[in-house]
């Protein structure tokens, strides 16, 4: 069974690397359809519609224009998430995202980072980075 390490992770938006990548998350859920006919004695249910989103977290970066920059609110963009990296053959999910929030933080002892949230539209496929 393979495992991967977090460091090796790698966010691609158009094939563009997202830089100063620091972590990310993307939540995979199913709605369910309740079909319970009257006279049964247990509740049933049917597969409905999948659904995705995610966010990731940044070190904000203002000269990543084709990464950090390619995500702002309002926009659709293609998105690859790789575990192990981003060269071929190596596993990701991928699929078109709708950037639905952005908040950036910075303290006085610490670095200015950022926080991507986004909505999936349309299937999160799992496979390899061609």
């Amino acid at each position: 069974m393979a495992t991967f390490l977090g460091k090796d992770g790698v966010i691609e938006v158009g094939g563009n690397a997202v830089a100063e990548i620091r972590s990310y998350s993307i939540d995979e859920t199913m709605d369910t359809v309740e079909s319970t006919a009257m006279g049964a004695t247990s509740r049933e249910y049917k597969v409905g519609l999948k659904s995705f989103s995610g966010s990731a977290d940044v070190y904000f970066d203002d000269t990543d224009t084709t990464g950090q920059g390619a995500l702002t609110v309002g926009t659709s963009a293609s998105i690859e998430i790789g575990f192990e990296g981003g060269t071929t053959g190596d596993h990701s999910l991928s699929g078109t995202i709708l950037v639905t929030g952005r908040t950036i933080t910075g303290s006085f002892d610490g670095m200015v980072e950022a926080t991507i949230s986004f909505t999936g539209t349309g299937a999160l496929t799992e496979g390899t980075f061609a």
